[in-house]
């Protein structure tokens, strides 16, 4: 029983599943926002099924196709794959039933679900690849990111509709701009390896510009996304709450202080997807 748990806590780890709190609330604000309420139960079920499974298969792809970097990379050497904790077998048979269990969610939601499914696992693949030829990887993984929202919005509706698309774009520009952040860990080893970022490609200092300016526009169109919703006080009282949140993450990393990053990347930005969904929910249902 105890090196089943000790399996289960290093697919866990592989796979990071604590920043699921990233993209999981946008899920299920898209879903609220498409049902103009709560939706049916067995939808919401098979939303967080299909999230869980386009996570991990996700996870468990990136870090297969990434292992050789890994393993040269002091920040990432001790991971699974690199360490030898998990054979690339077993994180692949991982990542096939994780992808697998997608697309089953995806057949018991609806249609479109299924047809688009192959689409979001294509771009989760392209991304892995993306920071070896363009400093643009940050918003390739913003648009699958983005599929959060998108995809419950069509999960609930069984249609694509436009008034979804500001708060899909509002991911892309938030993830970009916290992924921008995350990048600067790694300035130094991503230009020894031809690896290709903004910090790699700008320099420290206006990569932070960079991501003030992508999450300026992540605040507009969250607005804008209060105004087509039609979302009342509740909601615009959670937006300055996220003002709040992206003014203080900003405020934590400088160019000569890098110190305060882990803090900016995980816990602002849970905050900020938490305090989305729930004044979105609060907004819909009082």
């Amino acid at each position: 029983m105890q090196s089943l748990f000790n399996k289960f806590s290093l697919y866990l780890g592989m796979i990071k599943f604590s920043h699921s709190v990233f993209a999981l609330p946008f899920a299920f604000t898209g879903a609220l926002l498409a049902a103009n309420g709560l939706p049916a139960w067995n939808t919401v079920f098979w939303i967080a099924v299909a999230m869980v499974g386009a996570r991990s298969g996700a996870m468990g792809l990136n870090r297969i196709i990434d292992r050789r970097i890994d393993a040269n990379n002091p920040r990432t050497k001790n991971r699974e794959i690199p360490a030898g904790k998990i054979s690339v077998r077993d994180a692949a048979i991982f990542t096939f039933v994780s992808f697998a269990l997608m697309v089953y969610a995806a057949y018991s939601l609806n249609e479109l679900c299924l047809m688009l499914s192959p689409v979001a696992i294509s771009v989760l693949f392209l991304y892995s690849y993306t920071k070896r030829f363009t400093w643009l990887s940050h918003f390739v993984l913003g648009i699958s990111i983005s599929a959060a929202p998108l995809g419950a919005w069509i999960a609930v509706r069984g249609s694509f509709d436009f008034e979804i698309l500001p708060l899909a774009l509002a991911v892309v520009f938030w993830l970009a701009g916290f992924d921008v952040l995350y990048a600067l860990q790694d300035v130094e080893f991503d230009k020894r390896h031809g690896l290709h970022s903004i910090p790699q490609q700008f320099g420290i200092k206006k990569s932070l510009s960079f991501a003030r300016i992508f999450h300026g526009i992540t605040l507009i169109l969250f607005v804008l996304t209060g105004i087509i919703f039609n979302l009342n006080f509740l909601y615009w009282l959670g937006i300055l709450v996220v003002i709040g949140l992206v003014v203080y993450e900003h405020s934590l990393v400088k160019p000569d202080d890098l110190s305060k990053l882990n803090m900016a990347f995980f816990n602002m930005n849970g905050y900020i997807s938490i305090t989305v969904l729930v004044f979105t929910a609060l907004s819909l249902l009082m």
